[in-house]
């Protein structure tokens, strides 16, 4: 087979195997979540409705993800899609630039739409079942070191990395940020139209985190960003329950 007739093949495999990646994700996080947070509630240590759980779950949800990145790349032997360094003084700036950027564009992006006389759905993860301090309080710290470097270890380290060894970095990027923004719709409440306006913003910020990657080649400097712009928005919660 010619180099001209197998790239058409290598691009359908690298979707497929993006895909599966994120459904490998998927599975191993419901897995895990449901029924040890089940058990924790069966013996006490968190009550439901509570903020514990809800913790909890988020940290079971995303240590499931970081489980399957890990299989998915020993698997497949690819541990080089995942770009990991000791970040520099200038990947600290892009880090506080990147997540400044990021919470900066949502809010325009908010503005925007609501000029034209739309809105976008909620996110549940903003939504504490508890004590909405105490969450909130929580999330800046689990934003910064699980939610953040978790995610882009997978859309950006995963499925970006194996997107980019087929397509350019535009298309590759795309891609990697559409499958982000839709893992988000099921999380999302709100009429059919909010929750694709969401879905549309987070593949605009998930473009962002992607050629932070796509320039640095490093999946901390996304992660962290990433982080910085979720724990924002948490300070700015918590400020506005107290």
């Amino acid at each position: 087979m010619s180099e001209t007739q197998s790239e058409p093949l290598n691009r359908i495999l690298r979707v497929a195997s993006a895909a599966f990646a994120v459904l490998l994700a998927l599975f191993v996080a419901s897995a895990v979540t449901t029924p040890v947070s089940e058990f924790a509630v069966s013996l006490g240590l968190v009550g439901e409705g509570t903020t514990g759980l809800q913790v909890l779950r988020t940290l079971l949800q995303f240590a499931g993800f970081l489980v399957a990145v890990v299989g998915y790349l020993a698997i497949t032997d690819q541990w080089g899609l995942v770009g990991v360094s000791r970040p520099t003084l200038r990947d600290a700036g892009l880090v506080l630039g990147g997540g400044v950027a990021l919470f900066v564009f949502q809010y325009g992006a908010l503005f925007v739409l609501g000029e034209i006389g739309l809105t976008t759905g909620q996110n549940q993860a903003v939504v504490p079942d508890g004590d909405p301090v105490t969450y909130y309080l929580v999330m800046v710290a689990v934003s910064l070191f699980v939610v953040g470097p978790v995610e882009e270890a997978l859309f950006r380290g995963v499925v970006q990395g194996g997107l980019r060894r087929a397509f350019d970095a535009v298309p590759a990027i795309l891609l990697a940020s559409l499958v982000f923004g839709l893992v988000h719709l099921p999380s999302v409440s709100g009429s059919l139209g909010e929750r694709w306006a969401y879905v549309a913003v987070v593949v605009v910020l998930g473009a962002v985190l992607g050629a932070l990657y796509e320039h640095t080649e490093n999946v901390v400097v996304p992660g962290l960003a990433h982080g910085v712009y979720n724990a924002v928005i948490y300070v700015v919660l918590l400020a506005q329950s107290i």
